[in-house]
């Protein structure tokens, strides 16, 4: 299904990073835009950077009445892309308690296969449904072992859910280190520092920007012959 004027696509997390980057992808595309973020002030300033048009709703994506009430407000659409997240912090295996990793994979996880539950009885034939991992779930490091497990687990849940709903198309987005607002739990010369390093090591010579990214959602979205995919947009880390 191409993304078009006739198109309505709701990105949950649209506020900030990729999300905001797919945003301003879709409506320049012609396409009608609904962005979902738990924090109102974020809608706004997020709004305030996009074309007049789009809309905004705040939504608590860890209840699943909310986040039903939301769908149910949408009505019938095209397209769900689902890039909400929370800072990154890395840990290592001996920081890492229970209570933790239930938070870590809350959003990432659970609360994104709540959200493709809710979606799937309003999306139309043809829709798709775009999720995000991250070359973690590919490329080992110390600290990073949360980060993997839930990208590698996005990424195997996209598989068998884009068999399950077909044909509605389930794919996800895995990016490497990208110049987000993820990252803004490191002090401002600790990420600088980051992206140096990170980008002199890729054969592409820099990280990335949300803009990188946001492509690989519309793609997936217009390309109606691929599903169970991971897109993996990383600047050559996994060949680094």
């Amino acid at each position: 299904m191409t993304v078009d004027s006739s198109s309505r696509v709701v990105i949950l997390g649209g506020t900030s990073g990729i999300g905001l980057a797919v945003a301003r992808r879709a409506v320049e595309a012609g396409a009608a835009v609904t962005i979902a973020s738990r924090n109102p002030a974020s809608i706004e300033r997020a709004l305030g950077e996009l074309p007049t048009g789009v809309l905004g709703r705040a939504v608590d994506a860890a209840s699943s009445s909310d986040v039903a009430a939301f769908f149910d407000g949408v009505g019938e659409f095209d397209h769900l892309a689902y890039t909400a997240a929370e800072n990154l912090v890395g840990r290592t295996l001996d920081q890492i308690t229970p209570e933790i990793s239930q938070e870590f994979f809350g959003l990432r996880l659970f609360h994104a296969i709540d959200a493709v539950r809710l979606a799937v009885p309003h999306l139309r034939p043809g829709g798709s449904i775009t999720l995000t991992s991250g070359t973690a779930a590919f490329k080992g490091g110390t600290g990073w072992a949360l980060g993997a497990a839930v990208c590698g687990a996005m990424n195997s849940l996209v598989r068998s859910l884009a068999v399950e709903l077909a044909p509605l198309r389930v794919n996800s987005v895995a990016p490497g280190v990208l110049r987000s607002p993820l990252w803004s739990g490191m002090s401002e010369e600790d990420r600088e520092g980051m992206y140096a390093g990170v980008g002199a090591s890729l054969p592409l010579g820099r990280v990335g920007e949300p803009e990188d990214a946001a492509k690989a959602y519309l793609a997936l979205m217009d390309q109606d012959y691929v599903t169970g995919t991971v897109a993996v947009v990383d600047g050559g880390t996994l060949v680094a």
